[in-house]
């Protein structure tokens, strides 16, 4: 089962585990630094909250919908070493602190908004969500690097 994201227990467990992180935090799998993994979970956010990133073209996304969304939105965590999607790479050093701060802001606000902002909210590359599935979009991604941080 995974975690309401939308709980500030949850909220707070999350904010806790990214507080033990450092900039010398090594993963136990994969080739990110900390600094890159904290961007790179900035991304989903910023998906959900911006306009930085551009919509998939409709091919793109209709594959996306077909072979993606399923894995990305189901209760099943992620497998260590998953492939991730281009916008998604992060190359470079990043400021920690600024990622770390983004990141904990990020989910704050997921929080704040609550389910109901989420409930029918437009993915980018997967077209509207359910609450439940836009939880475990936020969570599982979550959970999946902070375990590999080993926090």
């Amino acid at each position: 089962m995974v975690k309401n994201i939308f709980s500030e227990v949850v909220t707070q467990e999350l904010i806790a585990r990214i507080n033990k992180l450092n900039p010398e935090t090594q993963g136990q799998w994969g080739k990110m630094s900390v600094d890159q993994m904290l961007a790179h979970c900035n991304v989903t956010y910023e998906m959900a909250f911006t306009d930085k990133h551009p919509k998939p073209n409709f091919l793109t996304r209709f594959i996306l919908k077909l072979f993606v969304k399923q894995a990305v939105v189901n209760e099943k965590p992620y497998p260590k070493n998953s492939r991730t999607a281009p916008a998604f790479i992060i190359t470079g050093s990043k400021d920690f602190d600024h990622e770390k701060s983004r990141l904990i802001g990020y989910i704050e606000k997921t929080q704040s908004l609550g389910e109901s902002h989420f409930e029918g909210k437009e993915s980018l590359s997967f077209g509207p969500l359910s609450s439940s599935e836009w939880n475990n979009l936020f969570y599982k991604h979550l959970n999946h690097h902070l375990t590999q941080f080993g926090v």
